[in-house]
């Protein structure tokens, strides 16, 4: 079994998690996974990403607006976000950014939320979670003018749209997308980012990783998303994890 397993981006509030969280949340932390980043979507679920943090002594919180609510988020709910940057246990603003796969919300509205939380991050001197479906071009022009620290999740774009965010240090996330059977470019990049630019995440429930795809996912997934990972860049995978770990705690720093 692993040990050290940070997953970076996880989503514990959600629902699917409601009948049997508290044995979920013992059981990925008896199976090497010692902490987790619970990413809010919009004022609600990242009040309930504060209180997981503030329960379990392994999980720390994101707090933001994820694109898909842009058009719901009021001005209360940016005053209440706001305060929660106070706090010890959030450490990171998100999940944000563009999304124009489903445009639930309108793609001005979507910037302007965004824009205003990259503004935020930057005020708050705390990393950015970006969520980037299909708005590579928005998303890397916007991270280009306000230059936050921080990650792109569940990173789906070339080795080139890597280079570019590379460039502005931010960091690579990736997870079980990788392990799916058509993942051409996830693999590339997985090749291709440096050791120390690399982080692993769930998106979990979401996302589960070859060969539990299909099943609700859990932090515990990891392992089987770090040993493709690791077989990709020819390297131990506890090792693998470890950096990834080292990596996240800088970033965040926790």
């Amino acid at each position: 079994m692993y040990q050290n397993i940070f997953d970076t981006h996880a989503h514990y509030d959600d629902e699917k998690f409601d009948e049997d969280r508290a044995e979920v949340l013992s059981f990925v932390k008896s199976n090497g996974v010692n902490r987790i980043i619970d990413c809010g979507c919009d004022l609600k679920s990242s009040l309930s990403a504060v209180k997981l943090s503030e329960k379990y002594d392994f999980i720390y919180a994101a707090v933001g607006v994820h694109a898909h609510e842009a058009e719901e988020a009021t001005e209360a709910d940016f005053s209440e976000i706001r305060k929660l940057y106070t706090l010890e246990k959030v450490v990171a603003v998100g999940e944000i950014g563009l999304d124009y796969h489903y445009d639930f919300s309108p793609r001005d509205r979507q910037i302007e939320v965004f824009e205003r939380q990259l503004l935020l991050a930057n005020e708050w001197n705390l990393p950015v979670i970006i969520h980037d479906r299909e708005a590579h071009e928005d998303t890397l022009r916007l991270l280009k003018k306000y230059r936050p620290k921080g990650v792109v999740h569940c990173f789906s774009g070339s080795v080139e749209s890597a280079k570019e965010v590379l460039a502005l240090d931010m960091y690579i996330g990736l997870g079980g997308a990788v392990t799916f059977k058509n993942a051409r470019k996830p693999v590339e990049v997985a090749k291709y980012v440096p050791d120390d630019r690399l982080l692993l995440e769930t998106d979990c429930p979401y996302m589960a990783p070859v060969p539990f795809r299909g099943k609700r996912c859990d932090s515990s997934m990891i392992a089987a998303s770090a040993e493709f990972i690791a077989g990709v860049r020819q390297v131990d995978t506890q090792t693998l994890i470890n950096q990834c770990h080292d990596n996240a705690r800088l970033l965040f720093g926790i």
